[in-house]
């Protein structure tokens, strides 16, 4: 049986994925809470699921992706949560899909002298063009864009200026980039999906008590739905 792993970085970003899931059974490891169940494919396959709660931050996600490799040997990873928009022509709950994965602040010249030795990432192509016709059949706005991926919180418009004009990106967020730097190291498909969830201007203490439920969702569908169709 086929195994796709799913992360995000909040509770709210799982919740909707563990209760899609049949059979489903807990692994407590790695100071994670793996929910581990099946989906049924539109063809009538089983796909075995393990969906976690990795935290925020890019050292985070970095360690939850490496331990659902080593553990499961999933065949794709898939990161499913919120982001903030740097795109002026893309809305709230609107979809960016991870075409190019961009990190804020490292310098990738060096990182990339060790595998995969490139200075950015890219989504699956399989898993872009499953994304986008799950997307286009539910009439919800997408593209396939840049994200970028950092460990500080983007909330001021020096911030979302500095981000836009270093990265040229679309979203902007804390997980996605490492996400699929390590999957790449382990040869392992991956797709990271944003829902928007503000303009990248809503101050931390403010985005802390955010109900993100709607967006986070959104991605969640989107993720389950991408898995029935694989």
């Amino acid at each position: 049986m086929k195994t796709i792993a799913i992360i995000g970085a909040m509770d709210e970003e799982v919740t909707l994925i563990a209760g899609s899931l049949n059979d489903v059974e807990h692994d407590a490891m790695a100071s994670l809470d793996v929910n581990r169940g099946t989906l049924e494919t539109r063809s009538g396959e089983r796909i075995r699921v393990v969906a976690t709660v990795g935290g925020m931050g890019l050292v985070n996600a970095a360690a939850t992706t490496q331990f659902l490799i080593d553990r499961y040997d999933p065949c794709a990873v898939i990161f499913s949560g919120i982001a903030g928009s740097l795109n002026k022509s893309m809305h709230i709950n609107d979809v960016v899909l991870g075409g190019t994965l961009r990190y804020l602040d490292s310098d990738m010249r060096l990182i990339a002298q060790w595998k995969p030795q490139t200075e950015e990432f890219h989504g699956d192509a399989r898993l872009l063009e499953v994304a986008s016709a799950a997307l286009d059949d539910a009439g919800i706005n997408h593209i396939v864009g840049t994200i970028a991926s950092g460990n500080y919180f983007v909330d001021t418009p020096q911030k979302v200026a500095d981000v836009a004009a270093n990265t040229h990106a679309d979203a902007v967020e804390m997980e996605g980039a490492a996400v699929a730097h390590v999957a790449a190291r382990n040869d392992v498909p991956s797709l990271v999906i944003r829902a928007l969830s503000d303009n990248a201007d809503t101050e931390y203490e403010e985005f802390r008590d955010f109900d993100v439920s709607e967006y986070a969702d959104t991605a969640a569908r989107l993720a389950v739905d991408i898995v029935t169709r694989l």
